[in-house]
């Protein structure tokens, strides 16, 4: 218990004096995060839109690989995009993204991807029918009848913001596979925790998940106090 208490007070104690380590990787963690959720968000919200809006041949195929997208383990998706990004090899090796923020962030992408896409398909599912038919009969193009779709969904939508921004900002293994965990450069607070334990520093692999709580908390008060108000309006 003294030990978890230590780590607590340092962490607080890191927070206040503004620790250049701590400040370092914890905006690292919140960029390629941020970046990885936001990219997603732009590819999985017409990507889902898209599923739950049209049949076609092989759809229940291609829904069945979002869902199974949605549970797959990091570490994996670390080992495919290290194996396309592999220096000595790789079809994509010639770009030398690995070990670097940019590689982490497409790691994070692709695990964050299909729980946006997944959400969002739910999402528009849900939806009454009839109010696709009302859009539609008032002469709404196809892109207006998305957007007013979407725009009745925003609610049930801040759920994959909040679903895909806690998968990545809280996954450790394929950033350390394809970022290596360097200090300075690609060490983010999953990866910091880890390389902190194995060091036997436990006490600031402690700091490190409280600020990384910490963290994942105001995001999801913010996201929840807006879907919230909107709620009640």
């Amino acid at each position: 218990m003294e030990l978890i208490f230590e780590g607590i007070k340092q962490a607080f104690l890191l927070l206040i004096h503004g620790d250049p380590q701590v400040v370092r990787v914890a905006l690292l963690s919140i960029t390629v995060s941020g970046v990885a959720t936001g990219i997603s968000l732009l590819l999985g919200i017409p990507f889902g839109s898209m599923l739950g809006l049209n049949k076609f041949p092989g759809r229940s195929i291609v829904i069945s690989l979002v869902n199974t997208g949605m549970g797959a383990p990091p570490v994996v998706v670390g080992l495919i995009v290290f194996i396309f990004l592999w220096r000595n090899g790789g079809p994509l090796g010639f770009l030398h993204m690995l070990y670097t923020p940019s590689a982490m962030v497409v790691a994070q992408i692709i695990i964050s991807l299909p729980i946006v896409a997944g959400f969002t398909m739910a999402t528009i599912q849900q939806l009454d029918p009839k109010l696709r038919l009302q859009i539609l009969a008032l002469g709404a193009s196809r892109f207006q009848l998305v957007w007013l779709l979407l725009k009745e969904a925003r609610l049930p939508l801040l759920a994959a913001v909040m679903a895909g921004f806690g998968a990545v900002i809280s996954e450790v293994g394929a950033s350390m596979m394809v970022g290596g965990s360097i200090v300075g450069r690609t060490e983010i607070l999953t990866t910091g925790i880890v390389g902190s334990v194995s060091a036997g520093d436990f006490a600031f692999a402690i700091a490190l998940s409280v600020i990384l709580m910490i963290l994942i908390y105001l995001v999801n008060l913010v996201l929840t106090t807006i879907q919230q108000r909107n709620k009640t309006r």
